[in-house]
C-alpha cells in the first residue's frame, strides 16, 4: 500500500530539490513520529545538541528543518528562543501540534525556503540547525552553495551551524546498515535504500499497516560537505559520528557538523 506518493514513471529519475514538497504528504507526515519515536530519539541523543548550544552562549535559534517539530520543542522546553522553519507546510502543521501537546508551546512556524531563506524569516540568529539529515535533499551544488550562504548570512558575527547528513560514505563504498539507535528509532518501521547512485539515494519507509513511502535523496559524502561549509566561509567545523568526537568513518549512521562562523580561543588563549 503506497501513500499517495507521485514519482512518476521513473522514481529513480527524479532528482530536483523542489520535489521534496510532494513528497511529504499528509499521510507520510501523519506517520513520521512512528519513525522518529521522540523518547527513544532523546534518550538516544541526549542533551547533544543542548550543550553544544549552551557552551557557545547560543539562546535565539533557528530551527531550519523543523520536521514534525522533535528539537523545536526540546529546544523550548530547555529555555531557547526558537524559530521554527520547514519547506513542507504539513510538516510545520502537524510541528505545530506537537509543540502544544508536548510542552504546551505556540511554535513560531515559518513556512521557509532555504534558498531564499532571508526573504522569509526575519532576524540575526545565536545558531542555526538543519537536522534529520534534511540538507540532502538538495539536488544540485547551486542550491547546497545558496542554502549554506543563507545560514551563514542569518547568523551573528559568532555564531554556529549545526547540520547533520547519513553517512553516505559508507552507503556508497560499502552498502547499506544501520544500527537504528540515534534517529530513526521506531520500532514498528523498517528503513532502507532501495536504489543508490553517486546522485541518489532513494529510501523505503515500511510501515506495520503495510503503508509505504519514499524519499529521494542526495548521497553527500562527509568531506565534500565540509568543502562546502569552508567555501561559504565557516571558520572551523567539527564533526562527531553519531554523537561522538571519535569514531571511525564506517561506523556512524550519521555525521554531524558543527561549523562556527569565527574561530574560537580555546582555555589556552590560542585560536582553534
Amino acid at each position: 500500500m503506497t501513500g499517495g506518493q507521485s514519482f512518476g514513471e521513473n522514481p529513480t529519475g527524479v532528482r530536483e530539490t523542489d520535489h521534496y514538497e510532494i513528497e511529504y504528504v499528509q499521510s507520510f507526515v501523519e506517520k513520521w513520529d512512528e519513525l522518529i519515536d521522540w523518547e527513544s530519539r532523546g534518550e538516544s541523543e541526549g542533551d547533544f545538541f543542548i550543550e553544544r548550544l549552551k557552551e557557545r552562549g547560543a539562546m535565539k535559534v533557528l530551527d531550519a528543518a523543523t520536521g514534525t517539530g522533535f528539537h523545536s520543542v526540546r529546544l523550548l522546553n530547555e529555555g531557547f528562543e526558537v524559530v521554527s522553519a520547514d519547506g513542507s507546510a504539513e510538516m510545520l502543521t502537524k510541528a505545530f501540534e506537537n509543540g502544544r501537546d508536548f510542552g504546551g508551546h505556540i511554535l513560531r512556524t515559518v513556512h521557509a525556503d532555504w534558498r531564499w531563506l532571508r526573504r522569509d524569516v526575519n532576524g540575526e540568529y545565536d545558531a542555526i540547525i538543519c537536522l534529520g539529515n534534511s540538507f540532502t535533499h538538495l539536488f544540485s551544488e547551486q542550491d547546497r552553495r545558496k542554502t549554506l550562504a543563507e545560514f551563514y548570512s542569518m547568523l551573528r558575527h559568532d555564531g554556529v551551524l549545526i547540520l547533520d547528513q547519513r553517512n553516505y560514505d559508507a552507503i556508497l563504498d560499502h552498502g547499506y546498515s544501520s544500527k537504528h539507535t540515534y534517529y530513526y528509532c521506531g520500532d514498528a518501521v523498517n528503513v532502507e535504500p532501495e536504489y543508490v547512485d553517486d546522485g541518489l539515494a532513494r529510501f523505503r519507509y515500511d510501515f506495520a499497516d503495510g503503508a509505504e513511502f519514499h524519499l529521494n535523496m542526495y548521497p553527500l559524502r562527509k568531506e565534500y560537505v565540509r568543502r562546502l561549509m569552508e567555501e561559504v566561509g565557516f571558520q572551523r567545523i567539527e564533526t562527531y559520528g553519531d554523537f561522538q568526537e571519535t569514531y571511525r568513518d564506517e561506523e556512524p549512521d550519521f555525521f554531524i557538523h558543527i561549523a562556527e562562523k569565527m574561530y574560537i580561543e580555546n582555555e589556552n588563549g590560542e585560536e582553534g
